[in-house]
């Protein structure tokens, strides 16, 4: 016997009883993108390695070890994407749309990364992505964290979710406090753990972003990033502040949070939870205003976030957000070829005429009986039923299979006229 082959490990399927998650949060996305004024973007999975390269920084993780690359027929080196940003800010160089003009766009899709699969982390993993171009000041910044909160809002996580903000300055602070911290770090080097110990040469700031305890406490008595912030960061984050709560929106300062990207300065920010112990991010972004020149454009601002769509389906999964599922409206059976043909063409008409209703055939055959238990149990609230005696005088028999209402006949040409009648008892409310 031929063995089964199986998924990669940390890519998954999204089976049929858990797409209805899915489809809820795609749908609030895009809802609230849209009315926000956001246009969709559509971008292709594989870049050229060195976008990554440039933008996500050659010390971090994600392209030291992470990547999926290869080289094509070509000798190319070809990546797949790790994340959207950069991808997003190619595309706006590549096509004019981001050289003296403001842009609001947002995309969907899979990303690729070679970690070690666990819970909230996977090697394909979904992402919703949200960039805004050439806003230079705090104010995009505060519609950016807005946004993000109305989808957490209109998801039902708001409440299971905490803002964090902090501010890493301009690109010349992050240099000066980086400096300061790797000597303040570098004659405690034993005391670090080794993933530690590596960022001090490599990149120093994502120590702040350490969970080992004795490495926090280490932290503590060391240079603090917000002494390091030259004045203008200093305003547009009070600034920044003063908007989010006038917009009733709380927060907290969290003076380690920085970011695993590169591009990042100013403003960052991340809506956490404890109900997903160590993956406790849903949302992270803030400004890179320094990328698009980094990768070939014409200086700048820009800001943006990105949503992990698993660790929001697992969210609502742990907090038994009710999700409504939907089920067929009308299951349609019948018991003998000329009666499914019949049936087959009148259950076009019907969805033709009803877009908003679920209308399912009954295939493969089979007597009444069993087609009546697999109708009960996909849902269906009517029953339509065309057999020998419904074909030779040109009706169907309806059904109601949720209540105690008795099944009638009605002729083909009633029969959408019988159903809409029917609505008010089916849906009640």
């Amino acid at each position: 016997m031929t063995s089964s082959i199986q998924a990669v490990r940390g890519m998954n399927d999204i089976l049929p009883q858990e797409t209805p998650l899915w489809q809820f949060v795609e749908k609030t996305l895009a809802k609230v993108l849209s009315a926000s004024g956001y246009q969709e973007i559509r971008l292709p999975i594989v870049e050229k390695t060195e976008l990554f390269k440039r933008s996500v920084g050659e010390s971090t993780d994600i392209v030291e070890k992470e990547m999926y690359t290869f080289a094509d027929r070509n000798g190319d080196s070809l990546t797949l994407r790790p994340e959207g940003t950069a991808p997003c800010v190619r595309a706006g160089i590549e096509h004019g749309l981001l050289h003296n003009q403001t842009q609001r766009l947002w995309y969907t899709g899979p990303c690729f990364r070679h970690e070690r699969p666990q819970k909230g982390r996977y090697r394909q993993f979904y992402q919703c992505g949200v960039e805004a171009f050439g806003f230079p000041g705090p104010e995009i910044d505060a519609e950016l964290i807005q946004i993000s909160a109305k989808i957490l809002e209109k998801l039902g996580l708001k409440a299971h979710t905490t803002l964090e903000l902090n501010s890493l300055g301009s690109t010349e602070t992050r240099k000066q406090y980086a400096k300061a911290l790797v000597d303040y770090l570098t004659p405690q080097h034993a005391q670090l753990d080794e993933d530690c110990q590596r960022r001090l040469t490599t990149n120093p700031l994502r120590i702040l972003d350490s969970k080992n305890p004795d490495v926090q406490a280490l932290l503590k008595n060391g240079p603090q990033l917000a002494d390091f912030l030259d004045e203008v960061s200093r305003e547009q984050f009070a600034t920044l502040q003063q908007y989010l709560t006038a917009a009733g929106i709380s927060f907290r300062i969290n003076t380690h949070l920085v970011r695993g990207l590169d591009y990042y300065t100013n403003t960052v920010f991340e809506w956490v939870t404890e109900a997903l112990g160590a993956q406790g991010a849903v949302c992270s972004g803030g400004r890179y205003d320094g990328l698009i020149e980094q990768l070939g454009g014409k200086s700048s601002p820009a800001s943006g976030f990105a949503i992990g769509m698993e660790r929001i389906i697992l969210l609502l999964q742990q907090t038994d957000q009710p999700i409504a599922v939907k089920t067929p409206d009308i299951y349609f059976m019948s018991d003998h070829p000329a009666a499914f043909q019949r049936a087959l063409i009148l259950a076009d008409q019907l969805r033709d005429a009803m877009p908003n209703h679920i209308v399912m055939l009954h295939c493969g055959g089979g007597n009444l009986k069993n087609q009546f238990k697999k109708a009960d149990k996909s849902g269906a609230k009517l029953a339509l039923i065309i057999g020998e005696r419904e074909l030779a005088e040109g009706k169907v028999t309806i059904k109601p299979l949720r209540d105690n209402t008795p099944q009638f006949d009605c002729t083909e040409r009633e029969l959408l006229q019988q159903i809409r009648k029917l609505e008010p008892t089916l849906y009640p409310g």
